[in-house]
């Protein structure tokens, strides 16, 4: 809830995960321009804490399923994240998704990077 979507979020409207193997989740946000936008999954597999892979598609384009894959990997005293998402339907919603995930892991690493 705080650190989730993209760049500019203005608040974080729903976080609902399951996450285990067949597990679902559900995420929802508001944008800088006003609008929610809302995506839910399914967990294809989880290997904790080594790999997470789950479904994700948008609440106004359901037919338009990916799957995303996050590997972590022990680095120093922190942890490596891979991402990778395919596929996509075309460039431009392949390069909104790399605009909106940068974003959020921009998020993630200022949350991290916050006292608790």
């Amino acid at each position: 809830m705080r650190w989730f979507g993209p760049g500019g979020t203005r608040r974080v409207l729903l976080a609902e995960t399951d996450v285990r193997t067949g597990g679902a989740y559900q995420v929802g946000f508001v944008t800088e321009d006003g609008l929610e936008h809302y995506a839910s999954g399914h967990y294809q597999e989880v290997e904790h804490p080594r790999r997470l892979v789950f479904t994700w598609a948008w609440r106004d384009t359901p037919d338009e399923t990916s799957l995303i894959t996050l590997e972590f990997t022990a680095a120093g005293t922190g942890t490596e994240l891979a991402f990778l998402q395919t596929p996509f339907v075309d460039q431009a919603t392949r390069d909104g998704h790399e605009h909106g995930w940068s974003g959020a892991f921009d998020r993630l690493a200022d949350h991290l990077a916050s006292p608790a």
